[in-house]
């Protein structure tokens, strides 16, 4: 092992460049969902602590910083928090489109049969929540309708991070189910957010947008020539599709899209989407992601009526959306699919074990905090999307944790059974180490 203690009379610097193997292990961690779910979590809660502590005017005043003010003629003149939910959540999408070209190519959605059940299931999980939205804020009207949408995504890091969890011997086809259907509804929550909260659009931008995105596509193959240029060609579609009036996140998908999927050089293990998912995960999971949640979870209720918070129909929407819709409409049309037709759950899971899963994916969160931005600027109604988001999310992932933890246990008892068995049998118990 190499000795890293600096020579006698040399100082150590503090922040130094670590080693590569160094790296290369805190990449791996930061791609983690239980790791990336934590830092996700951090953010929030400390967006929430410092928000509703005394200094929460310094809070809000870094939220509302305009870092670069002369940027108005690209409408680029954009505060903190409006940076980290169109600039660095762009990163986040970028992964999302790599991920959806990889599900399309080479997944589970390139078999209509097995696409079917996960599609089935992500439209019924966005139909339900946003029809029990609406029917909340319907006597209301105006200003209340526009976040029908809100609580309709699904919070892929979050929903994971729980899963990994308590998941330790709950089956492997949960976790995929629950990755196929959170692919499926980040490319459902794309679209709304592409058709229903653009606001001025202007065309000649996006058309011009397809160029870099063009060239981005046919460069990205090129992996050692053109490198260089990937990145500034990212930046101008981003700042094109910004100006067009699209939602700037969309650029990362489209570039996503771009990306070839196993068609790598011979040699190559894997294909370039894959490689670069598992380049930018780090920077997704590790800063982008966090930061949003830090700028937009922090709500304050220091002078608020709580009474009225609770009573607001947004707030009753979005709570009954995340944690009702989300059950009735995944486990609901999961449930008619197999009932209907010959479609049918893998023999290793239960209609409980799909309980738990419907419940986990009310985990809203990123993409349902996003959207509340989108559909309520400022004010107090923003303020209270962000305070029922955070509720429903929580309550959603105490009652999933609450069936799938009982139903772990289950699955780790016929675990030790099965192996107490074979070892009677004279069969080496080579699994031992999974439950020390």
């Amino acid at each position: 092992m190499t000795d890293r203690t600096p020579p006698p009379g040399r100082a150590r610097r503090l922040f130094s460049r670590t080693s590569w193997p160094e790296a290369r292990f805190l990449a791996d961690v930061l791609r983690t969902e239980t790791f990336g779910g934590g830092l996700l979590l951090l953010g929030a809660v400390i967006a929430l602590l410092w928000a509703n502590s005394p200094w929460g005017d310094s809070y809000a005043a870094l939220a509302s910083w305009v870092p670069w003010p002369g940027g108005s003629d690209l409408h680029l003149d954009l505060d903190l928090a409006a940076w980290a939910a169109d600039g660095l959540l762009a990163i986040f999408f970028f992964v999302v489109g790599l991920e959806l070209k990889r599900e399309f190519v080479a997944g589970d959605l390139r078999d209509p049969r097995r696409a079917a059940l996960p599609v089935v299931a992500a439209v019924g999980g966005m139909i339900v929540p946003a029809l029990i939205y609406v029917g909340i804020n319907l006597s209301a009207g105006g200003e209340n309708l526009r976040g029908w949408a809100i609580p309709t995504a699904t919070d892929i890091a979050f929903a994971l991070a729980v899963l990994a969890v308590i998941g330790s011997h709950l089956p492997q086809g949960l976790r995929a189910f629950l990755l196929t259907l959170a692919v499926v509804d980040d490319l459902l929550a794309i679209t709304v957010i592409a058709i229903f909260y653009t606001g001025d659009f202007q065309l000649m931008p996006l058309l011009l947008a397809l160029l870099p995105i063009a060239l981005f596509g046919l460069l990205v193959q090129r992996r050692k020539t053109w490198w260089w240029a990937l990145i500034p060609l990212a930046l101008v579609a981003w700042t094109l599709v910004h100006e067009s009036g699209v939602h700037a996140t969309v650029a990362g998908v489209l570039l996503g899209f771009t990306v070839p999927v196993l068609r790598g050089r011979e040699g190559d293990r894997h294909g370039l989407a894959e490689h670069l998912e598992h380049r930018w995960r780090p920077v997704s999971a590790g800063f982008a992601v966090p930061v949003f949640a830090f700028f937009a979870a922090g709500v304050s209720l220091r002078d608020a009526d709580l009474g009225a918070v609770i009573t607001d129909p947004i707030v009753v929407g979005i709570v009954a959306g995340l944690v009702l819709g989300k059950v009735l409409g995944i486990f609901g049309s999961t449930f008619l699919l197999a009932r209907f037709t010959r479609a049918e759950l893998d023999r290793d899971i239960t209609w409980t074990d799909l309980l738990g899963v419907s419940l986990l994916a009310g985990i809203g969160f990123t993409v349902s905090l996003l959207i509340g931005e989108l559909a309520f600027d400022s004010g107090a109604s923003d303020d209270n999307v962000k305070a029922a988001v955070l509720s429903g999310s929580l309550i959603a992932a105490l009652l999933a944790s609450i069936v799938l933890t009982r139903r772990n246990k289950a699955y780790r008892r016929i675990a030790v059974k099965e192996r107490v068995d074979s070892n009677r049998d004279g069969v080496p118990d080579v699994f031992q180490h999974r439950d020390n």
